[in-house]
């Protein structure tokens, strides 16, 4: 392209070709592009099925689900309860909707009661549940946590509001289990029947606790 310039001679005009020169090359600042819509809709829809196969996992296992409202927990805060937690347990912040979509038609699905406000999802792999749910108990009362208190929980099938978890936390530890079930063998045999009209929960965990007990003994 040829550009033609007006000179001081109105008899002539002034020819200005482009220069090859790249140093004068102008270039338009280049702003990258979002992505467009359909592939932006792909990878969110993506991040979801992760989420619910990350809650997928954590069902196998597990003896116990619990919500905690976590809303206004700082990163910090949150950071200090993960590590506060045993081994055996894990927790995740998930949407509401992904955690139903993951559990439902199972045994989980009594949590519904739980699926409003912000969360914090505590899994439980171990039958001993005091001793899971103590740490966040002593990690509320030390930062004084008041609000941010269970929102309910599920064990056995079965849904625990807030008010009920008076019930896990006094539930026996396996070590308590084995005492009383030692007790009721060797005492006379008022004890046994004694256990053995115990509620249904404590019995099973006694029968388990002392099958466990025998495997144990025979391996050794």
């Amino acid at each position: 392209m040829e550009v033609s310039l007006l000179s001081l001679s109105s008899s002539q005009n002034l020819t200005l070709k482009p220069s090859t020169n790249p140093l004068f090359h102008f270039h338009p600042s280049k702003r990258s592009k979002p992505p467009p819509t359909h592939i932006r809709a792909a990878i969110s829809r993506t991040k979801k099925e992760e989420t619910v196969d990350t809650v997928k996992t954590h069902l196998e296992n597990c003896h116990l689900i619990a919500a905690i409202k976590y809303k206004g927990f700082t990163v910090k805060q949150f950071q200090d309860l993960r590590r506060s937690l045993p081994e055996n347990t894990k927790l995740i912040v998930a949407k509401n909707t992904l955690v139903y979509k993951a559990i439902e038609g199972t045994q989980w699905e009594a949590l519904k009661p739980c699926m409003s406000g912000m969360n914090a999802w505590l899994f439980v792999h171990t039958e001993e549940i005091p001793a899971a749910i103590k740490p966040y108990r002593n990690f509320q009362k030390e930062k004084k946590l008041e609000e941010n208190d269970f929102a309910g929980a599920v064990f056995e099938g079965k849904f625990y509001a807030p008010g009920d978890f008076k019930a896990l936390e006094s539930m026996p530890t396996r070590a308590e289990i084995y005492a009383k079930l030692l007790g009721a063998l060797q005492g006379p045999a008022i004890g046994l029947v004694g256990t053995l009209q115990a509620p249904a929960r404590d019995l099973l965990m006694v029968l388990k606790a002392y099958a466990k007990k025998l495997e144990d003994e025979s391996g050794q």
